[in-house]
C-alpha cells in the first residue's frame, strides 16, 4: 500500500460546468454627469433608458479625416444628468443591501476616467447623500430593532466572528469604559451630526421587510485604500495626519518626531477560502451616523491631490467594507444560541476605483507620475481579468485569471467566482475633450456585462422553529398584565396590616364548658369581648377623627392643588409660548448649525486645496531655484565661453590682418614686378624700332637711358633676389633678341601633364619640353621617374581670349614610400587680337603709344610668374 503524502491545503471545489448552476451577467449602469459649462460641446446622446449614443467631436473628424462614426452601446440601465441619488440606489444598491441581511455577499464599485463623477455617485454631498450612506440607512433601519448589544459579536482577526456571553461582553464594555486612552466609537445615543443627518432625509428613508427577526445582528466597518499597489488601513491609529505628511526632498519621510507612513497591510486567505486583509481594523457600529462617522474618519486620510484636469482627485482606490454578523436566538428567544458555527457572516464591498487618465493630459510629474501610473496598471489588469473570464465561459478554456497582478482584482477574485453579486456603474463625463477616454470605458463596460457569475445560494440559519422572539415577548407582556391586575405587591401589605392589628387586641380566653353550672367562663368571655368592644370603639373614634382631620387635609391640599393647577395652568400657558420661543429659536439654531457644518466643510476642502497648492507651490519654488542655478551656472560658462571666444576672435583677426597685409604686400610687388617687365620690353621694342628706322633713314639714335626701377621699400622680407634686366645694345651694333628659355629647358626628366580636355592652339610659341614623360592623368609609376612635373592648364582669360597656364612643381619623396609634388611657378602662354588691343589703346592714350602697343601685340606674349612672389628670369 502507498503511503499517502503530505498533500496541500485542499480548496473549495469549484462550480461544476453543468446548466444546473445558475449564473447572472455582471450588472452594468452607466451614469452622466452634467457639463461642467453650457457652451461646451457634448460627445454623448441618451437615446434610451437603456442606450447611449457617442458623438466624435468636431475637432476629432478634421484631424482623423472624419473616419469616425457615431457608436451607440447598452447598459443594464442609463442614468441621465437629471437623476437624483436615490433614484439611483433604488435601482443599483438597494437589492445588494437586502442580500446583506439575507446573508448574501455584494460588491458595488464606480469605474470611469478621472472626473467623471465617482467618488459624488458613491459618497454624495450634504442634502444629496451618495450610494454609501443610503447603504448604511437602509441597514439600520431594517435591523435597528435586533440588534445585539457590543462586544457579544466579536471578530477572530481571521475573517471570522465569535461569540461572548453576556457576562463577557458586559465585562469588555466595562474595560473599554475604563480605559480613556482608547478612543471610543462614538455613541448611537448621541445627537446627530447635522452634516451626516442631511445626507439623506426622513422622506427617503426605506428598510427592508423580509428580516428574520429571530436573528440577532451586529454591524462591522472597515475602511482600507489600494495606494501604489499596496494596501493601507484608513482607520488605523496613527501618531500624525498621513494625509499631510512632511516628506524630504529625496522622497524619504522625516523620522526625527515626524511622521511616520503607516504600515501597508497583507491579503490572506481564510478557512473557506475567503481572500481578507490581515490585521485591518473592524469597528463595531450600532447606527448610521456612528458608521458614517468612521468612514468619514478614514475619508480625512484618504490621497488626494490636484491635476490639471480634476482639483481632488482620488490617487487611490478605497473599500469600504460593510460586514453583517448574524446569529439565532434559542428555542426559549431569550438569549443568542452560544454556537459558532450557526454564525453567518455576510460582506458588502463599495469600492470607489480611481480614474484613468492620460499623463499628457494631467502633466503629471514625479509621485503624481507614478500614481497615475500604478492606477491606470491596476485598472488594465482589472480588464485583462475580465477578458479572461470571458474568454473562459465563451470558448470552454480554462485560462489562468490574474488575480494576483493587483491587489485589487486579488481582494475581489471571491466575488467574480461566484461569492456574490457584482454590480458596476459606468460613470462617464459627456465633455468633448474625454472622448478617447470615454471609448476605451465603453468598450470596457461592454466587455464586462458579457461574464457571468455563479449565483449565490441561500443559508439556512437554524433548525429551530420560527417566531421565537415573537412568543416570548407576548410571554412577558401577558405576565405583566396579570401582576397588574391582581395588584402586585399592594394587597399582602393589607393582609400584614391587618394581622398586626388583631395581635394587639386582647386574647380571647377559653370558651370550652365542661359543666352546665359553670359561671366563670361565660362572664369572663363577656368581660373580654366588652373590653375588645371598648377598644374598638375607642379605634373607630380615633378612626374617625383622623379620618376628619384627613379629611380636612385632604380638602385644604384639594384647594391648595386647585390653586397649584391655575398656577401651573397660567405657567404652562407661559411655558408653550416660551416653547414656541425655544421651538424657533432651536430651529434657527439647526439652521445655523447646518449652515456652520457646510461651511466647515468648504473649509476643509479649501484648506486641502490650499495646502495641495502649498505643496505644488514649494515643489514649483525648488524647481524655480534649480532652474535658476542651472541658469546663473549657464550664464557663466556663457560668459567664459565669451571670453575665450573674443581672445580666439582676437588673435585670429591680428592673424588675419598679418596674412591679409602679407598678400596685399605680394600682390604689389607682383603688379610692380609685371610693370617692370612690361616697360623693359617696351624699351627693347622702342630700341628696336629706332634702329631701325635710323638704320634705313641715317638718323642719329641717342642711347636710351636705363628707366628707374619702381620702389621696392617693402621687398626687405623677400627671400630670392631678381636679376636685373639687361640694357638695350648701343644702336651701331646690331641687336639679336634672345628668347626667354624655360626651366624646362634643363637635363632634369618632366613628367607633362596634358588633360585631354585642353584644346591644340595655332600658335607660333608652343611649350615644348624635351626629355618628358607626357601623361592624361598623374599617375605614381611616372612620378617615380621624374623630378619635375608641370600641368597644362587652359581657361578663359576677360577678353575671351584663351590663356594656357604651365603650373610647375618639383617631385619628392614622402616618408612613407609615396610621391608628392611641391609646386614651385607659373608660366602664362596668352594670346590677344591686335585690333581690340588697338582700340582700348586709341581711347586712352596717344597716337604714338597705341602704334607701340600694336607692334608688341602682334606676337603671343608669354609671362612668368612665381608662387614664392617674385619674377623667374629666362637665361640670356
Amino acid at each position: 500500500m502507498q503511503r499517502p503524502g503530505k498533500g496541500k491545503t485542499p480548496r473549495r471545489p469549484g462550480p461544476k460546468k453543468t446548466s444546473s448552476v445558475e449564473k447572472d451577467p455582471v450588472g452594468v449602469y452607466c451614469r452622466i454627469r452634467p457639463l461642467g459649462a453650457e457652451d461646451e460641446e457634448c460627445c454623448i446622446e441618451m437615446i434610451s433608458s437603456s442606450t447611449i449614443q457617442l458623438h466624435p467631436p468636431d475637432g476629432l473628424k478634421a484631424n482623423r479625416n472624419g473616419e469616425y462614426k457615431e457608436t451607440q452601446y447598452s447598459f443594464k440601465k442609463v442614468f441621465g444628468i437629471n437623476t437624483s441619488q436615490i433614484e439611483l440606489f433604488e435601482d443599483v444598491a438597494k437589492p445588494l443591501v437586502e442580500d446583506l441581511v439575507h446573508s448574501k455577499n455584494g460588491l458595488l464599485f464606480t469605474y470611469g476616467v478621472t472626473g467623471s463623477g465617482k467618488t459624488f455617485t458613491m459618497t454624495g454631498s450634504p442634502g444629496e447623500g451618495g450610494l454609501l450612506p443610503r447603504c448604511l440607512d437602509m441597514l439600520f433601519n431594517s435591523i435597528g430593532p435586533w440588534q445585539a448589544k457590543r462586544f457579544v459579536f466579536k471578530p477572530d482577526d481571521k475573517n471570522g466572528m465569535e461569540i461572548q456571553n453576556q457576562v463577557d461582553a458586559l465585562l469588555e464594555r466595562q474595560k473599554r469604559d475604563s480605559q480613556q486612552s482608547v478612543p471610543k466609537t462614538p455613541s448611537s445615543r448621541q445627537k446627530a451630526d447635522p452634516e451626516i443627518a442631511d445626507m439623506i432625509s426622513s422622506e427617503e428613508a426605506c428598510k427592508s421587510d423580509n428580516v428574520d427577526e429571530d436573528c440577532c445582528y451586529s454591524v462591522f466597518v472597515s475602511y482600507v485604500e489600494v495606494y501604489n499597489n499596496y494596501i493601507y488601513d484608513l482607520l488605523e491609529d496613527a501618531p500624525f495626519d498621513p494625509i499631510r505628511p512632511k516628506w524630504l526632498g529625496g522622497g524619504t519621510p522625516v523620522r526625527n518626531n515626524e511622521f511616520i507612513p503607516p504600515q501597508s497591510k497583507l491579503l490572506r486567505e481564510d478557512q473557506n477560502h475567503n481572500m481578507y486583509v490581515a490585521g485591518c481594523t473592524e469597528v463595531e457600529v450600532k447606527s448610521t451616523e456612528e458608521a458614517f462617522e468612521v468612514f468619514w474618519k478614514g475619508q480625512k486620510k484618504r490621497r488626494i491631490a490636484n491635476t490639471q484636469l480634476n482639483r481632488e482627485s482620488s490617487r487611490s482606490h478605497s473599500v469600504f467594507m460593510v460586514k453583517l454578523a448574524q446569529a439565532p436566538l434559542d428555542a426559549d428567544g431569550d438569549h443568542i444560541l452560544q454556537d459558532k458555527n450557526q454564525v453567518n457572516v455576510s460582506q458588502l464591498c463599495l469600492v470607489d476605483l480611481a480614474g484613468s487618465e492620460r499623463t499628457s493630459r494631467t502633466r503629471a510629474e514625479g509621485s503624481r507620475l507614478r500614481e497615475a501610473g500604478n492606477i491606470n496598471q491596476s485598472l488594465m489588469t482589472l480588464r485583462t481579468c475580465m477578458e479572461v473570464l470571458r474568454e473562459n465561459q465563451m470558448c470552454g478554456t480554462n485560462k489562468m485569471v490574474p488575480y494576483r497582478d493587483s491587489k485589487v482584482t486579488h481582494l475581489f477574485k471571491n466575488y467574480f467566482d461566484g461569492e456574490g453579486k457584482v454590480r458596476m456603474i459606468v460613470c462617464v463625463n459627456p465633455k468633448a475633450d474625454d472622448y478617447d477616454e470615454t471609448m476605451l470605458v465603453m468598450r470596457f463596460a461592454e466587455m464586462t456585462q458579457e461574464v457571468e457569475i455563479a449565483r449565490p445560494v441561500d443559508r439556512p440559519i437554524c433548525g429551530l422553529a420560527a417566531g421565537r422572539r415573537h412568543r416570548n415577548q407576548v410571554f412577558r407582556d401577558e405576565l405583566s398584565r396579570r401582576l397588574e391586575e391582581r395588584g402586585g405587591p399592594n394587597n399582602a401589605d393589607d393582609q400584614s396590616l391587618m394581622s398586626q392589628l388583631i395581635e394587639s387586641l386582647p386574647a380571647l380566653p377559653p370558651c370550652e364548658l365542661a359543666d352546665p353550672a359553670d359561671d366563670m367562663t361565660l362572664p369572663r368571655l363577656i368581660e373580654v369581648l366588652e373590653r375588645r368592644h371598648r377598644i374598638r370603639q375607642m379605634m373607630t373614634e380615633q378612626f374617625d377623627k383622623t379620618a376628619t382631620t384627613l379629611k380636612s387635609m385632604i380638602q385644604q391640599f384639594d384647594s391648595q392643588l386647585n390653586a397649584k393647577e391655575n398656577f401651573l395652568h397660567d405657567q404652562r400657558s407661559k411655558l408653550s409660548e416660551k416653547d414656541k420661543v425655544i421651538i424657533n429659536q432651536r430651529a434657527e439654531l439647526e439652521r445655523l448649525e447646518k449652515k456652520s457644518k457646510t461651511l466647515e466643510y468648504k473649509v476643509d476642502i479649501l484648506q486641502k486645496t490650499t495646502d495641495m497648492y502649498e505643496q505644488d507651490k514649494r515643489s514649483l519654488q525648488q524647481e524655480l531655484e534649480t532652474r535658476e542655478q542651472r541658469l546663473h551656472r549657464e550664464l557663466s560658462e556663457r560668459r567664459r565661453m565669451e571670453q575665450r571666444m573674443q581672445g580666439v576672435m582676437t588673435d585670429t583677426k591680428l592673424k588675419w590682418e598679418k596674412e591679409c597685409e602679407r598678400r596685399v604686400n605680394a600682390k604689389q610687388m607682383e603688379m610692380q614686378n609685371k610693370l617692370w617687365v612690361k616697360d623693359e620690353k617696351l624699351k627693347q621694342l622702342k630700341a628696336i624700332v629706332t634702329e631701325s628706322g635710323s638704320g634705313g633713314v641715317g638718323f642719329p639714335v641717342e642711347r636710351q637711358e636705363k628707366p628707374e626701377r619702381p620702389s621696392r621699400g617693402r621687398d626687405h622680407n623677400v627671400a630670392q633676389r631678381r636679376s636685373a634686366s639687361p640694357p638695350p645694345l648701343p644702336t651701331s651694333t646690331p641687336v639679336h633678341l634672345m628668347h626667354r628659355r624655360s626651366h624646362s629647358a634643363g637635363g632634369e626628366k618632366w613628367v607633362d601633364h596634358k588633360p585631354t580636355s585642353n584644346l591644340d592652339l595655332d600658335t607660333v610659341m608652343q611649350p615644348i619640353i624635351p626629355n618628358a614623360i607626357k601623361v592624361s592623368a598623374p599617375n605614381e609609376k611616372a612620378l617615380s621617374k621624374c623630378q619635375k612635373y608641370v600641368l597644362r592648364h587652359q581657361e578663359l582669360a576677360s577678353d575671351g581670349e584663351i590663356e594656357t597656364k604651365l603650373i610647375k612643381g618639383n617631385v619628392f619623396k614622402t616618408r612613407s614610400g609615396g610621391q608628392a609634388v611641391q609646386f614651385t611657378d607659373i608660366e602664362t602662354l596668352k594670346q590677344e587680337c591686335p585690333t581690340a588691343s588697338s582700340r582700348k589703346r586709341r581711347s586712352g592714350s596717344g597716337e604714338g603709344s597705341a602704334h607701340i602697343d600694336d607692334i608688341e601685340n602682334r606676337a603671343p606674349v608669354t609671362s612668368t610668374s612665381s608662387i614664392h612672389g617674385y619674377q623667374k628670369r629666362r637665361k640670356p
